[in-house]
């Protein structure tokens, strides 16, 4: 069994910084790609950002040159640091590992964490 818990969200004013962190936990052999998907009110759930398993990464044009993906494959952990945030930038913030292999079982699956909320506010 797999999981994803996110933590690192809460309240930050306009310009602020916040840094979100992604565990995936169980018999994990490898991840290909870790990253985050945000959704806000009223709104679709959107890619933030991505990175593979060689460390290629991938942003939303909205978080370029603010945010930075990062991760620690040794503690298949996955980070998002957050800088100059804007109010557009509440979400719930939610977690991805993509091509999970798992030890004994054939393939590889998709999982989601539970979300963390981002509320950027004065």
């Amino acid at each position: 069994q797999v999981r994803l818990v996110e933590s690192g969200g809460g309240l930050v004013q306009p310009g602020g910084s916040l840094r979100l962190s992604c565990a995936a936990s169980g018999s994990i052999i490898s991840i290909d790609a870790m990253g985050w998907y945000r959704q806000g009110p009223g709104n679709q759930r959107e890619l933030v950002a991505t990175i593979s398993s060689g460390g290629s990464a991938n942003y939303a044009d909205s978080v370029k040159g603010r945010f930075t993906v990062s991760r620690a494959d040794a503690k298949n952990t996955v980070y998002l640091q957050m800088s100059s945030l804007k109010p557009e930038d509440t979400a719930v913030y939610v977690c991805n590992a993509d091509g999970v292999k798992i030890l004994g079982v054939p393939g590889r699956y998709r999982y989601w964490g539970q979300g963390t909320q981002v509320t950027v506010s004065s």
